[in-house]
Formats: C-alpha cells, structure tokens, sequence
C-alpha cells in the first residue's frame, strides 16, 4: 500500500477518534467525580433514558460498542456500562454480539489494509502462538479468547489474526463464544454498580465489595483467572 495512503488513514482514524471521545466526555462534569450525588442523577439520568424506546436505545449501545471495539477502545469500560444499562443478562447478550462484530470489522479492515505493517511489527514476537493457531485456528482462538488473550490489550488481541489470515467465520464465532465468560463477569459488576448507586446514600468501598451483586462476580472473575492459567499451560506453553 502506498506510505502516503496509510499515513491519510492514519489521520482520519486519529480525527474520527478524537471526535468520537468529545463526543463521549463533553457532557461529564469533571468538578463532580468525587460527589456520590452525581453519580445518583446520572444514574436516574440514564434509567429514564433507557426506559424510554428501550429497543431503539439497546440497537444504538450496540452500535455505538462496535464502533468502540473498532475504533480499538478497551473492553472493560464498555461492559461495566453495558451491565449498568442494561443489566447483566440482556447486557452480556448485547455486548458479546456486538463486541465480536466490532473487533471482526476491526480485523477485517487491518486485514486488507494493514496486513504487512502488522507483521512487520508482531511476527517475530508472537511466532510461537501463530504456530499454535495454524494448527486449528478455531478451537485455540476460542481457548485464547476464554483466556483473556493472554494479557495482552484488546485491541492486540483482535489483531493478532491478521498474522495468520483467520477465516472471518472461524474469527467471528470463536471470539462471539469465547468473550461470554469474561462478559458476563463484567456486565455483572456493572449491573451490581447500578445497584449500589440505587441503594447508597453514599460511598463505600466496605458496602460495595460485600453487596452480593458485586463479590459473586468478582469470585467467579478469580475463579476465571486460575482457570485461564491452568488453560495457558496447557495450550500455550
């Protein structure tokens, strides 16, 4: 590809980026963080939203978290939110799908327009897993997926792929099955959130972490995390 083209792609991108975070951040009142009460009104703020042409606002979170994911954002912000609009249950369902459309889109456009430069970066650091994938590209990105990408950030994690050419379907299913897990951990902490936001008069770290709707999930993300490195010294020794 033409080095001046990918330097204008690299510019819409940044331009597109910023704005979208404007976007995200102009109505938050940063003189507030620390006011429990802001925390309160946002969150009647948003339940009154949410409530009103619910259908219509969960296909608007959906898209807006592809383009989160494609524009290479983290996923745990989008699913602590995910779990306080929309609750646990519809909250996983909504973001897991939307997630794996993102980050396919997001590999699908580094596929054919980036391939070599990404290559050029990750080959020889990450030669040993792509060895790993070609095997059965399906059944290790699914297991890399439950694993949390082997910590690496997000957005490495769904373009570690393009080093190998993953077929699209192999990509879009294992990612789709193997985010529910984490997922789910997530909308749950965020739905528990919501709850202590409702129930509190003010903050505290003791009533947050003893509410069940919190230390359930972050048991089962403890449990996740053994169960992650037992799998990871198994599969990627």
């Amino acid at each position: 590809m033409n080095k001046n083209f990918k330097i204008f792609l690299g510019l819409v991108y940044l331009s597109v980026l910023i704005i979208f975070l404007y976007l995200i951040f102009v109505n938050i009142q940063i003189n507030r963080l620390n006011d429990f009460t802001y925390y309160k009104e946002l969150q009647i703020i948003a339940e009154n939203f949410m409530s009103k042409n619910f259908l219509i606002n969960v296909f608007l979170f959906s898209i807006f978290t592809i383009i989160w994911v494609f524009l290479l954002g983290f996923g745990s912000p989008i699913l602590l939110l995910a779990g306080i609009l929309l609750g646990k249950w519809i909250g996983t369902i909504v973001a897991v799908f939307s997630m794996s459309l993102g980050a396919l889109a997001l590999y699908t456009t580094a596929n054919f327009f980036f391939r070599e430069t990404i290559k050029e970066l990750l080959w020889k650091k990450y030669f040993k897993y792509i060895q790993l994938f070609q095997k059965n590209e399906f059944n290790y990105y699914f297991i890399y997926r439950i694993v949390g990408g082997l910590g690496l950030p997000f957005f490495l994690q769904n373009l570690l792929p393009v080093l190998f050419n993953m077929k699209k379907s192999n990509y879009f299913f294992s990612s789709f099955f193997g985010f529910i897990p984490g997922v789910f951990i997530f909308c749950s902490v965020g739905n528990g959130i919501n709850i202590f936001i409702q129930q509190a008069n003010n903050f505290s770290l003791l009533q947050l972490i003893t509410l069940p709707e919190i230390y359930q999930p972050i048991f089962m993300f403890l449990v996740l995390i053994v169960l992650s490195f037992l799998i990871k010294k198994k599969f990627f020794k």
